[in-house]
């Protein structure tokens, strides 16, 4: 029996990933112009999720892609890296590209998380070792893309023991068509599938954290 959405995402043991919800990747500064008219539609819901997580006390970690200047030690070995590394506007630390989209906000309670490689916010980084001294079992995902970094957030936080929640209108990818195969065929059988209302109604009932 499926566990109860409220039950699931219940504060006390849940925490909101953003995954690359940057200017140089989804904003006014993003190298790929396809994902980021995709990912128009669910900022708003992604800044209404942070907002309601943040409230009712649950963690909120925005996970971010950076490379150095001279690109040493990131990787060259997929074509989406290759792409990135042309961009007249690389995600280098503390650049306007690398900032989070000016529309979700980010707190002082916030955690910033950063990588350096790869495709996934889990390899290599501190996030699975933040969330357990968190206390966290459950994960909601949001931010992009289906196509890429939210398949690997998905895979490799089942692979870790946690529940994973996906609002469908609070991640994006493209063509849109894609996005509802993957929704079907993959992140449904590993992930709980929800609307970003369903969680806001769970999430601004929460009394005020003490």
């Amino acid at each position: 029996m499926a566990q109860a959405i409220d039950e699931l995402v219940d504060p006390a043991h849940t925490a909101l990933i953003t995954q690359e919800c940057q200017r140089g990747v989804i904003g006014d500064l993003s190298a790929l112009p396809e994902l980021a008219q995709a990912a128009r539609a669910m900022l708003g819901n992604v800044a209404a999720l942070v907002t309601a997580a943040r409230a009712a006390g649950a963690p909120v970690i925005h996970c971010t892609a950076l490379r150095r200047a001279d690109g040493r030690g990131a990787n060259r070995n997929a074509r989406i890296f290759g792409y990135m590394a042309k961009s007249a506007h690389p995600l280098l630390p503390d650049s306007p590209a690398a900032a989070i989209v000016p529309e979700i906000e980010v707190a002082a309670s916030d955690f910033v998380l950063p990588r350096w490689h790869g495709l996934s916010p889990f390899q290599g980084t501190e996030l699975d070792f933040l969330l357990r001294n968190l206390g966290v079992r459950t994960i909601v995902g949001v931010g992009v893309s289906v196509n890429v970094a939210i398949q690997n957030l998905a895979f490799d936080a089942v692979n870790a023991s946690y529940q994973v929640v996906i609002p469908r209108d609070a991640v994006a990818g493209f063509p849109r068509e894609y996005v509802e195969a993957v929704f079907a065929h993959t992140l449904g059988a590993v992930a709980t599938l929800v609307a970003s209302a369903d969680l806001l109604a769970v999430w601004r009932k929460q009394p005020e954290p003490v």
